[in-house]
């Protein structure tokens, strides 16, 4: 064999070996795009939208603010709850304190007074039984001399009581009665921070604004969405598999992704498989049909690589 003839054979094998080689590579690389998992950003309350801080584009960061919501009646009442609060321990202390002192001295004052009176009707009582005894008074003047004497001595029991009443605290199922209330003020009170604090909503994860849904001034129903965003870990990618490479892939299996314009691939992992087929045929399947079986597959590649990928944009897949 001529160096010529020996030289085309060798490159024709060189050729087909090129050639297989690709074809097993094209094998393995399957097409598919990228998709985002949007994050719709509302308030549980409702309210006129006052100000909305992002715009479409943007890179907003953890806790930064996306939008506020008019918030007259959230911040008058928790000003109220506050005020309900206050008065509520207030009373809880006086009632575990008994009664003020000047109210103690009032009665301390009038107990003195009747001590007085009983001193005085006690000697009045002691000298009319000395005047019965030697005929000096009737004994009608002296029971009246006996029963002044005890009233007065009645009355000074009874204020010695009301003293020591005063100095005590309120009973028991008082004092547990407004502990409950004070509970209850406390509960409100975070209530209405709580619906206050609804009224300015922050960022709880990273990411781009992909689009806002209300200007300043309208008017949001509780629990409409008013900010859309795209954390870059909520990007993946699709991508379909031929149903005779479906059974050699798994979850948690790596991937590598290539895209016009990356500057280099990425890898991601594979997070689901589809158990559904993309395409039926209306016939059972042959040889011929099962080639045009082909199962969804999903894979998320690293947050810091996934900021490069957009949704919708076509991308390549090659299985490791």
């Amino acid at each position: 064999m001529s160096g010529v003839r020996w030289f085309q054979v060798v490159a024709v094998v060189f050729t087909g070996t090129l050639l297989s080689a690709c074809a097993e590579k094209a094998a393995e690389t399957y097409q598919g795009y990228a998709e985002g998992e949007y994050v719709y950003v509302a308030s549980p309350l409702g309210g006129r939208l006052d100000v909305l801080a992002v715009r479409r584009g943007m890179t907003v960061e953890d806790g930064a603010a996306l939008f506020a919501l008019e918030s007259e009646k959230e911040d008058a009442a928790l000003q109220q709850a506050r005020a309900q609060l206050a008065t509520a321990k207030a009373q809880l202390s006086d009632i575990q304190t008994g009664r003020r002192l000047p109210e103690v001295q009032v009665i301390e004052a009038q107990l003195a007074q009747a001590q007085a009176q009983a001193k005085q009707a006690t000697i009045q009582a002691e000298r009319d039984e000395k005047q019965f005894a030697i005929g000096g008074i009737a004994e009608a003047q002296r029971d009246d001399s006996r029963s002044r004497a005890e009233t007065a001595a009645a009355k000074v029991r009874e204020l010695s009581h009301q003293i020591e009443v005063a100095r005590l605290p309120n009973r028991a199922q008082q004092i547990k009665a407004q502990e409950a209330q004070v509970t209850a003020m406390q509960a409100a009170l975070e209530q209405a921070d709580w619906a206050l604090r609804q009224k300015t909503v922050t960022v709880s994860k990273s990411g781009e604004v992909a689009d806002t849904l209300y200007r300043e001034g309208e008017w949001v129903a509780a629990g409409a969405p008013v900010v859309k965003l795209l954390p870059p870990q909520n990007i993946k990618v699709r991508f379909f598999v031929p149903e005779k490479k479906i059974g050699a892939l798994k979850k948690g299996q790596s991937v590598r992704l290539a895209c016009d314009g990356c500057v280099a691939p990425m890898a991601a992992t594979i997070t689901y498989i589809s158990d559904k087929v993309e395409y039926t045929p209306p016939v059972i399947f042959s040889n011929e049909s099962k080639a045009k079986l082909v199962f969804m597959v999903e894979a998320y590649p690293e947050a810091n690589d996934a900021r490069s990928l957009h949704p919708g944009q076509p991308v390549s897949v090659s299985l490791l």
